[in-house]
């Protein structure tokens, strides 16, 4: 499996890139093509066979001479602009069939866009969607949308709903999962418009709808699957990251005021370590745009190594497990005039 890594996408590239393709080379025996400034890239990787002595086998690079800015704020714009950009070329092997799945850190608009011009939508896919692993105190959930789309229409959120499933079940290891719909209470007739219509909908489609959710309810896991617009999704998304820094932060300026904090603090370690494993959003690789036909990844910005190597495990478990097929196959099973469709 061949995966085509936007190396010149993010923060820290093509540093990170470069490292994190290395790490998942070895980790997961894939074929990372590495597009970017073949120069820049050829750089980091003699640095890299240099500190390792060796470079493992499957790592290739395809050259690029652009690179969209993280600050482009008109994607159809940049992929004018840049058109022979790292994280237009690298979703251009996908469409070609050159390689299976594209990951890119870059500007998120940009491999949004790239994705849809390139790749297309599924048919029976109006808005394609970006989903989330969420950890919770009981496992994961899936959020969608995490901010591809911020205004919807119902069957939008239906849509969400088919392909959030398929997710959970084809690569999250969830059988049947159970499908909520976030809004501000639990009751039926509770939310806005856009929930009261999509709650009908959902209660007629083909998957697990379990009822309307709190945003509260979402860390506790009472759904593996989580719907709602991209604009109250990408909230909820930022204000969890947001949380999870800050309580860490408050923990550690409480620790500094005596000495039994620290001792108590120095205790609890092991279990402090492991929350915030669970909370690194680099833990869970990158977010799929499901929708399109191919595998689209699109990582965190700051994205560091791990989070690059995690990013193309996600890429590869997608594939592997054909989640454009398993979406497919759910919208086939929805025939409502009010669908998907």
């Amino acid at each position: 499996m061949k995966i085509a890594l936007d190396a010149m996408g993010g923060d820290y590239a093509p540093v990170v890139t470069v490292n994190g393709a290395i790490e998942a080379v070895e980790a997961f025996g894939v074929e990372v093509a590495l597009v970017g400034d073949e120069e820049k890239v050829g750089r980091e990787l003699e640095r890299a066979k240099e500190e390792k002595k060796r470079l493992p086998p499957g790592l290739s690079v395809v050259h690029a001479s652009q690179v969209v800015p993280m600050d482009e704020h008109r994607p159809a714009d940049a992929l004018r602009k840049y058109r022979d950009s790292s994280v237009v070329v690298a979703t251009e092997l996908v469409a070609k069939g050159e390689a299976d799945a594209v990951v890119s850190a870059g500007n998120t608009g940009a491999a949004m866009a790239a994705a849809l011009l390139r790749l297309k939508r599924i048919e029976g896919v109006e808005r394609p969607a970006i989903g989330t692993v969420y950890p919770t105190v009981s496992g994961n959930t899936f959020l969608i949308d995490a901010g591809a789309n911020v205004d919807c229409r119902p069957h939008h959120l239906l849509c969400f709903a088919v392909m959030g499933s398929a997710y959970a079940e084809r690569v999250l290891g969830v059988r049947n999962p159970r499908v909520a719909l976030l809004s501000i209470g639990e009751e039926e007739g509770k939310g806005n418009e856009l929930v009261f219509a999509a709650h009908q909908l959902l209660k007629e489609g083909n998957v697990n709808f379990v009822g309307n959710i709190e945003g509260k309810d979402i860390p506790f896991g009472v759904a593996d699957v989580v719907v709602t617009d991209g604009f109250a999704g990408n909230v909820v998304l930022k204000l969890s990251e947001g949380l999870g820094q800050a309580i860490f932060s408050m923990f550690k300026a409480g620790v500094e005021t005596n000495l039994a904090a620290k001792i108590g603090a120095l205790l609890m370690r092991p279990v402090l370590s492991l929350m915030k494993k669970r909370m690194d959003y680099a833990e869970y690789g990158g977010a799929p745009l499901l929708g399109v036909n191919g595998v689209s990844i699109i990582a965190h910005g700051r994205s560091d190594a791990k989070a690059i190597r995690n990013s193309i495990k996600a890429a590869h478990d997608a594939v592997a497990n054909d989640i454009v097929g398993a979406i497919r196959h759910g919208l086939a099973r929805h025939t409502h005039a009010d669908g998907c469709r």
